[in-house]
């Protein structure tokens, strides 16, 4: 179910980027959603996870005052190459463009991926990462927000 969270994270964020007026209309995304199959509790998280993350965020910018760049990108080193598709890759790439998730959290993410022990991760493995990264136990304790699922399981 977190997975569902991520890419509801995803939906709100580029509608975000693509017209600044949407923040006016969140109703309208919300509905969207509804209508798209995802639950009120998903949408809810979302939206919560990502207040906490822009109040946070906006704590942060207050105390660090220098400019950081943000269009550099890391290349994968040789081994992850062969294991994270390049389509996973992409994905993590989109969620750093969004602002979901940032350049330590690919470190992280990455990590992860090559300890699945898999030879080829894909998007859905990158989402499960992400979404227990975000959702975690001590995402909770740093503000962040989960939905509990009894059948719900990361691999």
């Amino acid at each position: 179910m977190n997975e569902r969270v991520v890419e509801i994270l995803i939906y709100i964020m580029s509608a975000i980027r693509k017209n600044n007026n949407v923040t006016h209309k969140l109703d309208l995304l919300s509905d969207n959603l509804i209508q798209q199959g995802y639950s009120e509790s998903e949408i809810s998280s979302a939206f919560t996870w990502l207040l906490d993350r822009l109040n946070h965020e906006s704590e942060e910018l207050m105390e660090r005052q220098s400019p950081t760049l943000k269009s550099s990108f890391r290349h994968l080193h040789e081994v992850e190459r062969a294991v994270v598709s390049t389509e996973a890759y992409g994905y993590v790439i989109q969620l750093v463009e969004l602002g979901i998730v940032d350049n330590m959290d690919v470190e992280q993410i990455l990590e992860r991926a090559l300890m699945l022990g898999i030879s080829d991760v894909e998007i859905d493995d990158i989402k499960s990462i992400v979404a227990a990264m975000l959702f975690s136990s001590e995402a909770l304790f740093d503000g962040g927000y989960f939905v509990f699922e009894e059948s719900a399981t990361v691999h």
